[in-house]
Order: C-alpha cells, then sequence, then structure tokens
C-alpha cells in the first residue's frame, strides 16, 4: 500500500478540523484609486459700514467664483470644496467696490469694512469743485480726543481720508498712511528733496502726490511703493485733483498741466506766464484757477484752451471754489474775496485789509475765508455782504472748511475755531492748529496741530 506523503496527510486533517479559523485581508486598493470628496463647507462673511459699523444688508460677496447676498444681519455663507486664501470682492448699493484676499483656511469666518464714497475725504477741498465743505460727514461738537499722531515735521496741507486710511504729507518729503481707527503708521514712504507743500489725492487703489522737487509720484495706497512718476522740472504747490484718470495742477514755472496717469503724458500744457501755486478747481468741462498775475482763468477741461480770464487786484495763492454757479476766489496781498459767474462776469469784490491767503469754503448760501488779521469772515456768496466775524487770536492762512454746518479755521495762534456756520456762534476752541484745520470721514474728523494729528469724535 502507497502511503501520502507526510506534508499532504498534514494539510487534510487541518481541513477537517472544526475548530480551525482563518484570517480575512482585504485585497489593497487599486493603485489610482481616488479618495472619496468631501462635501462642501461654508465660510461666512460679515459685511459692515467701515464708519459706522452697521451691518450692510444685500451686499454680494464673491469667493472663487460663487457668489452670495448677505442677510439683515450683514452675513452671507458661501459653499466652498476648499478652505483656502481666495480674493473676495463686496459690491453694496451706494459702496466702493471692496477686494481683498481672506484666508478662509484659518479663518472660516471673517468680517470686512466697506465705505461709502460720500464719507470719505479723497482730496484737498473735499471734492473736485473745492467747496471745503463736507455735507454728508455728521459730526459736530463737543468732542473727545481719540488718538494722536505726530507728523514727523510740518503739515501745511490736510490729510485726505479714503476707507479707513489717511495719507499726509510732511515739509520734509515723508508721505505716511494712517489706520483712522488707532493712529497706527500703516506705511512711511521718503521723496529725496519732495518736500510737500500739498495734499495727496486718491485714485482708486492708487495715491498721487505732488512734491516741490518737481514731480508727480503715483503710489501704492497699500503699500505706499512709488509706481510711477513724472517731472515737470518746477516747484508744484497744487494739490492734485485726478478726473477720469487725468491729473490737473499748476506748478511755479506757469504752465497748468493736465496729465495722464494711465500713460504718464501730458494731454495739454497752458502757458500762463506767472507763478502758480493755487489748486485746480473743476466743475463740468472747466477747469479754474488762478495765477501770481491776479487773474482767475477759465480753461476747457479736454484741451486746456482758454474760455476767459477774470482780473482780480492781487496775486491769487489760494485755490478758487466753485458753487451754484459762482467762482469765488481769493487775492493774498490784494487783501480781498472776488466773485463771478462761471461765464465769466464780474459780480462782487469784498475787501479785508489783510493778506487773504485763505482758500474759501462755501456751504448754505454763504462763504467763509480767513484773513492775516486774524478774522475769521462769513459773508454771503449772492453779494459779499459781512453776516458775522469771529476771531481767530491770529493770522489765518490755511482754507476755511466746513463740516455739518460748523466752520472752521486755524490760526497761527495754535488754535482751530469752530462756528456754527448759520448763526456765527462759536462752539469749538481747541487749542492746537496752524494751517487747515480738518478733514476726516464719517467716523471721526481729523484737528490739524503744526505737526500733530488728533482723531476726534463727537463726546
Amino acid at each position: 500500500m502507497r502511503r501520502l506523503p507526510l506534508v499532504l496527510l498534514a494539510v487534510v486533517a487541518a481541513g477537517c478540523g472544526a475548530t480551525a479559523s482563518v484570517r480575512h485581508v482585504p485585497p489593497p486598493p487599486p493603485p489610482h484609486a481616488k479618495a472619496k470628496a468631501k462635501p462642501p463647507a461654508p465660510v461666512v462673511v460679515t459685511v459692515v459700514d467701515g464708519n459706522t459699523l452697521r451691518r450692510v444688508h444685500g451686499a454680494v460677496v464673491e469667493v472663487g467664483g460663487r457668489k452670495a447676498r448677505t442677510d439683515v444681519g450683514g452675513v452671507a455663507r458661501i459653499l466652498l470644496r476648499r478652505h483656502a486664501a481666495f480674493v473676495t470682492e463686496i459690491h453694496a448699493s451706494g459702496y466702493l467696490t471692496r477686494s481683498l484676499r481672506l484666508p478662509f483656511r484659518t479663518h472660516p469666518q471673517s468680517t470686512v469694512r466697506v465705505y461709502r464714497p460720500a464719507l470719505q475725504w479723497p482730496m484737498y477741498g473735499v471734492g473736485p469743485s473745492r467747496t471745503q465743505a463736507q455735507t454728508e460727514i455728521h459730526l459736530r461738537p463737543p468732542f473727545r480726543i481719540l488718538w494722536s499722531r505726530g507728523t514727523g515735521y510740518l503739515a501745511e496741507f490736510p490729510a485726505v481720508v479714503s476707507e479707513g486710511v489717511a495719507y499726509i504729507g510732511n515739509q520734509r518729503g515723508v508721505v505716511q498712511a494712517l489706520a483712522m481707527s488707532n493712529g497706527r503708521v500703516l506705511w512711511k514712504r521718503r521723496t529725496p528733496n519732495g518736500k510737500m507743500a500739498s495734499s495727496p489725492a486718491v485714485w482708486g487703489d492708487r495715491l498721487v502726490v505732488h512734491g516741490m522737487d518737481g514731480i508727480v509720484r503715483v503710489l501704492a495706497r497699500s503699500n505706499g511703493r512709488v509706481l510711477a512718476r513724472f517731472s515737470v522740472g518746477s516747484p508744484i504747490e497744487s494739490s492734485p485733483i485726478v478726473r477720469d484718470g487725468t491729473d490737473y495742477f499748476g506748478a511755479w514755472n506757469g504752465r497748468v498741466y493736465a496729465l495722464d496717469l494711465r500713460r504718464m503724458r501730458l494731454r495739454w500744457t497752458f502757458t500762463s506766464g506767472c507763478k502758480l501755486t493755487s489748486s485746480a478747481a473743476i466743475a463740468g468741462r472747466t477747469v479754474y484757477i488762478g495765477d501770481y498775475c491776479g487773474r482767475l482763468l477759465a480753461l476747457a477741461r479736454t484741451t486746456g484752451r482758454e474760455r476767459w480770464a477774470g482780473a482780480v487786484n492781487g496775486r491769487i495763492y489760494g485755490t478758487p471754489a466753485v458753487a451754484a454757479g459762482r467762482v469765488f476766489v481769493p487775492s493774498s496781498d490784494g487783501g480781498s474775496l472776488s466773485a463771478f459767474s462761471t461765464r465769466g462776469r464780474y459780480l462782487w469784490r469784498r475787501y479785508m485789509g489783510a493778506y487773504v491767503y485763505s482758500s474759501p469754503a462755501v456751504w448754505g448760501g454763504r462763504v467763509f475765508v480767513g484773513a492775516y488779521d486774524g478774522v475769521f469772515y462769513a459773508l454771503s456768496a449772492r453779494s459779499g455782504r459781512t453776516l458775522w466775524t469771529v476771531g481767530a487770536g491770529g493770522a489765518i492762512s490755511g482754507a476755511a472748511v466746513v463740516v455739518d454746518g460748523v466752520a472752521y479755521a486755524g490760526s497761527f495762534a495754535h488754535r482751530i475755531v469752530g462756528v456754527d456756520a448759520a448763526s456765527g456762534r462759536v462752539v469749538l476752541d481747541f487749542p492746537h492748529g496752524e494751517y487747515v484745520p480738518v478733514s476726516g470721514d464719517g467716523g471721526r474728523l481729523l484737528l490739524h496741530g503744526y505737526s500733530r494729528l488728533y482723531a476726534v469724535a463727537p463726546r
């Protein structure tokens, strides 16, 4: 009889055992098998008004190609398959569009501030007509100081403010950006030989700066980096005014310029023949600017052609203001304020008997201007008749400013006076001031001392 091999007998015996067990090991996955996709998870964006901190209802929030509207609580929820740093755009009726990158991986819930353009102060004189009157901001004395910050040296012209940031230059050629919330310095840009005797201007995400070195600089608002520059070869004391991408200004060489900021090329120039320190004002299709020959020039905005010229009784240092079909222009050594129609007809002249370097403010049918005799004047815009006067304790050189029905003037007595524009009653006597007294936004005002800013809000 043949015997089976011992190994085969052992295997057969093991297969017959009732108590034996075999462990099941699953086969490995195919080498190219895909992981199961995670379901979309929401990110939450809350939109608030940057000045009032109120929630914004109905804003469109766009992230990664997906959109949602904010609810009554200002909240938008958007489903994203992956949480990463996405560019987020917010569009809300009556607000500036906001675009920023949000780190949703680490912060799936974010709050974004948006700002109403009507509550900003993007250029010297508030708007293109240079009325120096902010009619939409509603902040009145008495004030409390929220913070103060030195500007490093004399700041002769006021800060401009947009989207929670103030931008100001000083006479040592330093431009800086300050957070309106707490005065923190966000960035500084030193311009070699670029002494500043004007305010910058906000142009989209850029800042336009004029220097006494004759250079126009375009800076990135985010970090102050110089993006472009253009030299006119003569000191520029005019503050920039930008319309449709063109900067209009005058220079000491007696020329008026229209500079295309997108191409950094001149669109046109006009030769006055006399020194220009005045900033330009724009109303409709006309540019208004004064010169040291005592002429108010009215130039076509698109071509620079002279429409008309009106004579005053002395040099024009300050900036004309245009309102309700009238142009108001000061004369420094003429000691006067003159009014013309926007078509060039002479209307009236009011003599102060002292230098009028101050640029006028126009509000509510009244014109406000200061003089070197230390008197702050309110005049009838129609006739030039004096409505009230207030002493400022020292010579007034900077522009008058009106905010929420209060007219402000700064004086060389280091004071800022605030006067109820209708009644002439003094409502503020601030112990720091020098030139142009006030700018700000819908959340707080900036009072300007010689080399320091004070952020204030109503008590």
